[in-house]
């Protein structure tokens, strides 16, 4: 029997947004063949799906054939949790130029940790955490800090979430220390600190940063994030 329209639709869907994740999430922008290799498709299957995604303007390619992330994106992302990332914003800017590193808020989505919104120090080159970056929530301090915030109950809540030993250690140090730190773990060759960041009404979040291997004043960043974080729930609380 063959395949309903509607399946075929919702195949076609699931492709198109791995596609535009893919793009999203690449350090180096991909070719068409690199993409249709990543979605085991033909790449006159990925062809189509890129035309189609060029035309609402969510991609583009440069003159070398390079697939990028385009203009129409903005419009998609910034209904996102709006009022999270419009009061975050000076606060994480003046974190990132006070340690000269890139700030950021992570929220999660089911078991996953996502990147909502990152702020690069002006003062220098900071290792930057790109929006829409995606991985386990229990995989480096962003995601920790976030699960150490929930209750046992929401963090049953999270169905399919299956923390390994190293990971439920973890956990049991953010929730002592009051923040989670990593290294090596998101990103090779990269620290992160970061602290819970729970708001009425806004999905489960942290509020971290990342940086390159090198030695630093852990305490003096977790004090910042904490002051962060404190000052964002109060002007959320507020408005």
């Amino acid at each position: 029997m063959s395949e309903p329209a509607g399946g075929s639709l919702s195949l076609t869907l699931s492709r198109g947004i791995q596609l535009l994740e893919f793009v999203c999430a690449a350090d180096v922008p991909p070719t068409i063949g690199e993409v249709a290799q990543q979605l085991g498709v033909h790449r006159s299957a990925a062809y189509r799906l890129l035309r189609t995604l060029e035309a609402h303007y969510l991609l583009r390619r440069d003159d070398a054939g390079k697939i990028l992330p385009a203009a129409g994106l903005t419009n998609l992302a910034r209904g996102v949790e709006n009022s999270l990332q419009t009061v975050g914003l000076p606060i994480m800017t003046k974190i990132a130029d006070a340690l000269e590193m890139s700030c950021f808020i992570a929220v999660a989505q089911g078991t996953d940790c996502f990147t909502l919104l990152t702020v690069e120090a002006t003062t220098s080159h900071a290792v930057t955490q790109h929006p829409g970056t995606r991985h386990h929530l229990d995989r480096g301090a962003p995601g920790v800090a976030l699960l150490s915030g929930l209750s046992e109950q929401q963090r049953a809540d999270l169905e399919g979430l299956e923390l390994s030993e190293k990971a439920q250690a973890d956990l049991l140090q953010a929730q002592t220390d009051g923040y989670a730190s990593s290294f090596d773990e998101v990103i090779p060759g990269v620290g992160s600190v970061a602290v819970p960041l729970l708001v009425a009404g806004q999905l489960p979040a942290s509020l971290a940063v990342v940086f390159p291997r090198q030695e630093v004043d852990e305490a003096h960043i977790v004090n910042l994030l904490r002051q962060g974080a404190q000052a964002i729930i109060d002007r959320l609380g507020a408005a």
